[in-house]
């Protein structure tokens, strides 16, 4: 009586734990809606709404997280905007969940170059080039982003030293 129990007890147990298939979608399979939100940004992306395409992408996100490529496109337009430090955030959430994405190790070469970041950048670009194994066009790209910035450098705001303001005061003209 007493094993029956104790098997009966271990069955329960068991038969409660969740198996690896429904603990958790592949990381590939992102959700339907996810990407047909992703693709309305793309749109709004590519008739200059940049606004429109954020919401889009941001809707993308909501309704899957796991979204990476609605990431990047997020990372795009806040370039576009001229945020390179928005971008290298957003790039690093992609990166998060595929760290040997190339499309996002090169974008955030490049917000790092913007920014004026070089030896970060060629951070970015060694790895780039050791998951890419090849000719990419993001790789690139890299490249010509670092070289164009090559007259960037960061700036600490303490080595800055303002200058004075001096103040002339012009006589009234027609006035004795």
């Amino acid at each position: 009586m007493r094993i029956t129990l104790l098997a009966l007890g271990a069955g329960l147990v068991l038969a409660s734990l969740p198996t690896a298939s429904d603990a958790q979608r592949a990381d590939k399979d992102i959700l339907p809606r996810s990407i047909a939100l992703q693709h309305e940004g793309e749109q709004a992306q590519q008739a200059g709404d940049l606004n429109l395409a954020i919401d889009y992408y941001e809707s993308a996100l909501a309704a899957d997280p796991r979204n990476r490529s609605a990431i990047i496109a997020l990372a795009q337009v806040a370039r576009a905007q001229g945020l390179p430090g928005k971008a290298i955030g957003l790039y690093r959430e992609a990166l998060v969940l595929e760290p040997n994405d190339v499309v996002a190790l090169t974008g955030q070469g490049e917000a790092l170059a913007d920014k004026g970041a070089l030896e970060l950048a060629r951070e970015k670009l060694a790895e780039a080039t050791r998951v890419c194994k090849g000719q990419c066009p993001q790789v690139a790209a890299l490249e010509k982003t670092i070289a164009s910035n090559a007259s960037k450098r960061v700036v600490a705001a303490e080595a800055l030293v303002p200058k004075p303001v001096v103040a002339t005061v012009k006589p009234a003209s027609g006035q004795n």
